[in-house]
């Protein structure tokens, strides 16, 4: 009977990688996933069966895998954490393959939270970065501000469709269209976190407005507040 993992291999950088994960990759037979998340843990990969993903032919290539998998290690990598911003993918692994094991990464998420300085448990934490709508997630993304939380965010690029692309500068003009007064709203965008091409923005969200980021951004809307324990 074959195996399926489905594992987070952290940000960009091997060194965030888990030992878990390695453990995992390490005695696996065949490793599928997209190319920048290859790219991630190509030393771990002597000898595997790797075949690379995209978003046009992963359906296909889930299926003849299945078909060829037998007694073998099957692992799909996904950059980060799996259980973050993955979800449509993991399920369609699940109904194909059935009982698939998650194994968790150090997600974008935190590491951006951790270098803006933002604790998570007093923000929200959204993704835009996937197929379905996101209506209902900007009108949470509005809530979050207006309520005063600092918001973790991970947009959406996609380019050839200008209707779904919402990368910084369209969320900035969302903002101002409804309302906020984006030259008060501070906010960090970091691009390629853990790699040696990161990069860091700091300004206000009216700042955003016209620049154009990779699609490997994190934005952090910064709304926090010193609370330690010594105020109590």
């Amino acid at each position: 009977m074959y195996k399926v993992f489905a594992v987070g291999v952290g940000p960009g950088s091997p060194s965030y990688v888990t030992d878990k994960v390695k453990e995992i990759i390490l005695n696996s037979d065949v490793v599928a996933g997209y190319k920048y998340t290859l790219k991630t843990i190509e030393q771990f990969l002597s000898g595997k069966e790797v075949i690379e993903i995209t978003m046009q032919n992963q359906e296909g290539v889930y299926q003849n895998i299945l078909k060829n998998l037998d007694n073998k290690i099957l692992v799909v990598p996904f950059t980060g954490d799996v259980n973050f911003s993955e979800s449509e993918v993991v399920d369609r692994l699940i109904e194909i393959f059935g009982d698939v094991k998650i194994i968790p990464g150090v997600s974008s998420i935190q590491v951006a939270a951790s270098k803006a300085k933002v604790p998570l448990d007093k923000s929200k934490v959204i993704t835009m970065h996937v197929t379905t709508s996101i209506e209902e997630k900007k009108l949470e993304l509005q809530k979050a501000l207006l309520d005063g939380f600092s918001v973790v965010l991970v947009p959406r690029p996609w380019p050839k469709d200008p209707k779904k692309h919402f990368m910084p500068s369209e969320i900035a003009i969302y903002l101002k269209n409804n309302g906020f007064d984006i030259s008060k709203l501070k906010v960090h965008v970091f691009e390629f976190l853990t790699t040696d091409k990161e990069t860091s923005f700091v300004g206000t969200v009216k700042d955003l407005e016209g620049k154009e980021f990779s699609d490997l951004s994190v934005m952090v809307f910064d709304q926090s507040k010193l609370e330690s324990y010594v105020n109590f």
